[in-house]
């Protein structure tokens, strides 16, 4: 009996675990922040997205401000924008996200091996909140 609730009690605690698999397995730190001299209220925010094996974001927008140009720095990036197609994109290769834009997909390609992103903003320099989730 005493083998059956723990088995029972790992279990949920595995299909709980898995259900925040992803997400936890994902770190985003701002890396750098400017003002842009030229363009006063404006900007420039560098933020670093790390994947771990099988890491993933949930659906999110970016604030109204926002243009981002992102650079796969290792490993290889899922992302959808929009309706648009699910690309994947390699270390070296890059991507943009116009001010609105809904970012549906944003994954680790893989399983095993870890990817990174530098994610490069132009926004109000009063935005703090670079992520925000899809509603």
């Amino acid at each position: 009996m005493t083998k059956l609730i723990l088995h029972a009690s790992t279990m949920l605690f595995l299909s709980v675990a898995a259900a925040f698999a992803g997400e936890a397995k994902r770190s985003v730190t701002v890396v750098y922040e400017h003002p842009l001299p030229n363009v006063p209220g404006k900007s420039l925010k560098g933020v670093l997205v790390e994947y771990g094996p099988g890491g993933s974001s949930e659906a999110h927008t970016h604030p109204t401000s926002a243009f981002i140009y992102a650079t796969v720095l290792e490993g290889a990036i899922r992302s959808q924008v929009n309706d648009g197609p699910v690309q994947v994109f390699k270390a070296g290769e890059n991507f943009s996200e116009n001010p609105g834009d809904r970012h549906g997909v944003s994954a680790n390609d893989s399983a095993t091996k870890p990817a990174r992103l530098l994610a490069v903003f132009v926004v109000d320099t009063d935005e703090k909140d670079l992520v925000l989730p899809y509603k």
